[in-house]
């Protein structure tokens, strides 16, 4: 990956992530922020926020795919980048919708 090439991205849909949640196959990682989180986040996702990202935090489990989410999907852009500039070639996937799109399809939230 060239310096002026961005990360490698694999966009993952609602319904994937639905379903992948629901069967254990993915681990989505929530790169918001700890005061977004507390306002309402996936039940299942890890909070990993970009301000403090750590790709080596990262679950790295055989058949697990990782997705990345945000609030509008722009920040899983920059931690994907991240993750790969760390050597982490297996995080490709991002849910562009991320929380957004979660809430307007009416799907469920956990507040803490």
């Amino acid at each position: 990956m060239s310096a002026q090439q961005g990360p490698i991205v694999e966009n993952v849909s609602l319904e994937e992530v639905k379903k992948g949640l629901a069967d254990g196959s993915i681990a989505l990682i929530d790169v918001r922020e700890p005061n977004e989180w507390a306002e309402g986040h996936i039940k299942g996702a890890i909070l990993n926020p970009l301000s403090t990202f750590d790709p080596a935090a990262l679950p790295r489990e055989p058949g697990k795919r990782v997705v990345l989410q945000c609030r509008s999907g722009g920040r899983t852009l920059k931690a994907l980048a991240i993750a790969q500039a760390a050597g982490r070639d297996d995080v490709r996937a991002h849910f562009p919708g991320s929380m957004n799109g979660w809430l307007a399809a009416g799907e469920p939230v956990v507040r803490d």
